[in-house]
């Protein structure tokens, strides 16, 4: 028997299939169809008047349909979407519990550079990183348990001797020095 009402609610939905069917069904519809009306992928029509033009929206909508029937088609990406989103989401939530913890200390009249700059970059492919890794969790290979993760920390730490592992760290050390002291400074702008 469930501990509460709403633990009893969230099993019904469960059985009834809300969450290996519905939710990701519209998750996936509402981002293909954003995408493919973003990116007008297949065009635009006209509305009657000359300048007055709108994405196919039939064409649109009937694609998204179709890759979101596809994808809950598969049991197995149902369940890596499943398992991958709340870590997503958990990501999310510490990033902006990090970014709390930064405004503390400063002062409302002070300027945090974080929109722009090197910061935004590093925290673009932090989170970037972040996810491949969530996501390389999840993604199992093959009929195995074993994961793109597993599979490739195993590579790496016992497929590897620490010499080659070493020489691939140096070289990447070694090629980001190379980047940072020969990229071009910005030109600052003329202020008239």
């Amino acid at each position: 028997m469930s501990d509460s009402v709403f633990r009893g609610s969230i099993e019904f939905l469960e059985r009834l299939g809300i969450y290996d069917v519905v939710l990701p069904f519209l998750l996936v519809f509402s981002i293909m169809f954003a995408v493919l009306e973003k990116t007008r992928v297949f065009g635009m029509e006209d509305m009657g008047d000359k300048d007055k033009k709108v994405t196919r929206k039939n064409i649109n909508a009937m694609v998204a349909f179709v890759m979101a029937f596809l994808v809950i088609a598969s049991s197995k990406m149902v369940g890596w979407i499943n398992t991958a989103l709340p870590r997503i989401v958990l990501l999310v939530i510490v990033s902006i519990c990090f970014l709390l913890l930064i405004g503390v200390f400063f002062s409302e009249k002070e300027d945090v550079y974080f929109e722009k700059g090197p910061w935004r970059n590093f925290f673009i492919v932090l989170m970037f990183i972040g996810v491949v890794l969530i996501f390389m969790g999840v993604i199992t290979i093959g009929d195995s348990d074993e994961t793109w993760l597993e599979w490739t920390y195993n590579k790496i730490m016992y497929e590897f001797d620490s010499t080659a592992v070493s020489s691939i760290i140096m070289f990447l050390v070694v090629l980001g020095l190379m980047f940072y002291v020969t990229k071009e400074p910005k030109s600052e702008k003329n202020k008239s």
